[in-house]
């Protein structure tokens, strides 16, 4: 068991690691970590469903306003995805929070073709931070299932 434990461990810093290597996460995901303890245990999973949650109805918004070709409300975009950068900021999503500023400059700009093209983007990754941190959470709750502790990663 301590093997499996310790197998669990060294993976989980390993996948942690990767993330922010690959430019997934940066810091800010690191303060929200530190906010967690035994009394909420899941509060950065709770924090980061809500993000995904948000993002969902973000992009959906700016996708049917994008949809109005030759009306596009581009104030309508550009403040759904100030709030996304935003959010994205608020939780670490380093890939995200920087499509998001491309996105605005194309709001801007009033670049329909860069706006969607960002979009698409934006949702893509979005989906695979989502699949990612998915993978990092069921990591976490397998570490605690066996009886180990999540193991402090210093980036």
């Amino acid at each position: 068991m301590d093997t499996l434990i310790a197998q669990l461990q060294r993976q989980f810093r390993d996948y942690t690691i990767s993330l922010y290597h690959q430019g997934f996460l940066d810091d800010q995901f690191t303060e929200l970590k530190k906010l967690q303890d035994e009394c909420s245990p899941d509060f950065v999973a709770e924090v980061v469903t809500l993000f995904f949650e948000d993002c969902e109805k973000l992009i959906s918004n700016m996708a049917r306003a994008l949809d109005q070709t030759g009306n596009v409300d581009f104030k309508l975009v550009g403040s759904s995805v100030h709030q996304l950068k935003g959010s994205s900021s608020s939780v670490g999503a380093k890939r995200v929070k920087g499509l998001c500023v491309t996105l605005k400059e194309c709001c801007d700009s009033q670049n329909y073709e860069g706006c969607v093209r960002c979009l698409q983007q934006v949702d893509i990754e979005y989906k695979t931070l989502k699949a990612k941190l998915q993978d990092l959470f069921n990591l976490e709750q397998q570490i605690v299932q066996a009886g180990g502790r999540i193991p402090q990663v210093d980036i």
